[in-house]
């Protein structure tokens, strides 16, 4: 099963998750989400796999005024509007297989073999 990792190339944490499979000789697949977010079917398979989509959603993200939109939108228009708008996510999101971590998270990466 592949690895891959959703994240930014000037994104520090999804350096550090590149950095990590990278030097354990892990192959992993690195999807840039400034050219190509995640599909519908990618972001709910996360979703599940998380917990939920509101521990995807980076509270420290730059776009205030969307973070509270989202907040405070109801409740089944949420998933759709982060959807649309993925620079509210957490990065590094990665994935393998059914299986998904938000940020960098090494600990669980480990036992992924």
């Amino acid at each position: 099963m592949n690895i891959q990792i959703f994240g930014t190339k000037k994104n520090f944490d999804s350096k550090k998750a590149e950095r990590y499979f990278k030097e354990r000789g892990i192959k992993y697949q690195f999807v840039d989400m400034k050219e190509k977010g995640l599909s519908k079917g990618e972001f709910t398979s996360v979703c599940q796999a998380v917990g939920g989509y509101e521990k995807l959603i980076d509270e420290k993200c730059k776009d205030r005024d969307l973070l509270a939109l989202i907040k405070y939108i109801a409740e089944e228009d949420r998933a759709e509007k982060i959807l649309e708008n993925q620079k509210v996510l957490k990065l590094p999101i990665v994935r393998k297989g059914k299986q998904a971590t938000v940020g960098y998270e090494p600990d669980i990466w480990k036992n992924w073999k």
